[in-house]
């Protein structure tokens, strides 16, 4: 039996209030967890059932996201969903502004890119398309 069942991608942000409410309002993640009260620094944003860990460590440890390292990294997380189509829409409706439109991209994978506001890469995708339908 498994004993595993989820996983938080970790960011750095710059500003977690401004984070936090990038996926709270525009991609409609819940806010799982903010800590520590005094003074939070870092959040648990989720939405069914995944979840992603932001936290602002200081000032001078900025955002780096894969894309920022190398051109061969241009997701930070893949984001596997049933009906890419059906969030894409709801996405445009909150005028979400898109890395990548949704597509079938090279690797036959449906789905669309967000860049959140520190520049991390979500793609948002499902299984590969049959190229031959």
């Amino acid at each position: 039996m498994s004993n595993l069942n989820s996983i938080f991608p970790c960011f750095i942000v710059e500003n977690l209030n401004s984070s936090v409410s990038f996926y709270a309002d525009l991609l409609g993640f819940e806010i799982k967890h903010l800590g520590p009260e005094e003074d939070p620094y870092w959040s648990i944003v989720g939405r069914d059932q995944i979840s992603i860990l932001l936290k602002a460590v200081a000032p001078e440890v900025i955002p780096i996201p894969n894309h920022g390292r190398h051109e061969f990294a241009p997701w930070d997380a893949y984001i596997f969903t049933l009906d890419p189509a059906t969030l894409y829409d709801e996405y445009i409706r909150k005028n979400v502004a898109f890395h990548k439109h949704l597509q079938v991209n090279s690797d036959h994978l449906l789905g669309f890119e967000i860049k959140d506001i520190d520049g991390y890469v979500l793609f948002f995708w499902k299984t590969k398309v049959n190229m031959n339908q």
